[in-house]
């Protein structure tokens, strides 16, 4: 069984400011603490970036998920779709600095 994400952790996520680091090392670091990664956590592409995050149903990748949500610049530019069942799309291309 993975473990739960941390209140830092969660705040981290909250704050990541993808206008000032890479939008990537979120998506590494979320990759870190996503529980069961290997079947939950896909991500593809290149030069644009398709992530897709499965939770399982397991609590504590719904929090990251909350958190994610409240990173508002994160949500608002990336996310495509969700779909019933803990689904969840983001399209993702590098902000330019």
């Amino acid at each position: 069984m993975s473990r739960y994400p941390t209140e830092p952790e969660l705040k981290y996520i909250e704050k990541f400011d993808i206008t000032r680091r890479s939008v990537k090392e979120l998506i590494d670091y979320v990759k870190s603490i996503w529980g069961f990664e290997n079947w939950g956590f896909k991500l593809k592409g290149k030069k644009v970036l398709y992530l897709e995050l499965h939770t399982g149903g397991w609590s504590g990748n719904e929090e990251i998920l909350q958190s994610l949500k409240k990173n508002y610049l994160f949500w608002g530019m990336y996310w495509e779709k969700s779909i019933k069942g803990g689904h969840h799309y983001f399209k993702i291309k590098e902000l330019k600095k």
